[in-house]
């Protein structure tokens, strides 16, 4: 079942770069294996895939050592300051940086590690009151200020989108990430790339995609449902 999914995946995002005119190469697939057990991971990787993304730093850290060596973890959940040093060193990259403090604690973590650590900025571009992030009009500020800590490096944006039947209502917030990130490129600032963009789930992906995704999160597209 997992392969079969995963395959489907697959071709949607070729489908979807090929309407939007880009290369399925610029696409990273992180199939989000929360919650699911090693079993169904090592399906995954049987069928190719390399990258994978964990809500919960335990889970990374017990994963980890039952899965090959050359799979790629991407943290992807709320992170607390008090959990980073867990990961710092196991984590490819953190998609959910959501406040000053915890690049702050990223950063000493990352130079107690001797790594540095990359890390892209979660952005509440729909400003749900449920949803973690910096609101849109503190991004550049935020980015400025990490851009001056020690082995932590900024590299994108990331959000999570609403909940919605239509993937479509989420375009306009896609846009608007893609906008965001083009801004914050265009002013050159020290130690931060906008090179990734992490955006769509399962429901929305594809949409994602034609407005400038460079990484989609899909979990249920692909195990299936919880």
């Amino acid at each position: 079942m997992v392969q079969e999914q995963l395959n489907t995946v697959r071709q949607n995002i070729i489908q979807a770069c090929e309407r939007a005119g880009r290369k399925p190469c610029e696409v990273k697939l992180i199939a989000v294996s929360k919650t699911k057990p090693v079993s169904m991971i090592e399906e995954a990787v049987a069928a190719g895939q390399r990258v994978f993304g964990e809500n919960k730093v335990q889970e990374i850290c017990d994963k980890i050592g039952q899965l090959p060596s050359d799979l790629e973890w991407h943290m992807i959940g709320h992170l607390q300051r008090n959990k980073v040093k867990y990961i710092i060193d196991k984590a490819t990259l953190i998609h959910s940086v959501d406040s000053i403090r915890l690049a702050k604690q990223i950063s000493e973590e990352a130079k107690k590690a001797g790594v540095t650590a990359n890390v892209l900025l979660e952005v509440n571009i729909a400003r749900e009151e449920s949803k973690f992030g910096f609101m849109e009009e503190e991004v550049e500020t935020a980015v400025r200020e990490i851009a001056q800590l020690e082995n932590i490096s900024v590299i994108g944006l990331m959000t999570i989108a609403p909940f919605v039947e239509n993937a479509e209502e989420n375009r306009i917030y896609f846009k608007k990430l893609k906008q965001l990130s083009v801004d914050i490129g265009e002013k050159n600032i020290d130690n931060i790339r906008m090179s990734e963009l992490s955006m769509g789930m399962t429901g929305d992906y594809e949409v994602a995609i034609e407005e400038g995704a460079t990484m989609v999160r899909v979990g249920t597209g692909i195990f299936g449902t919880r």
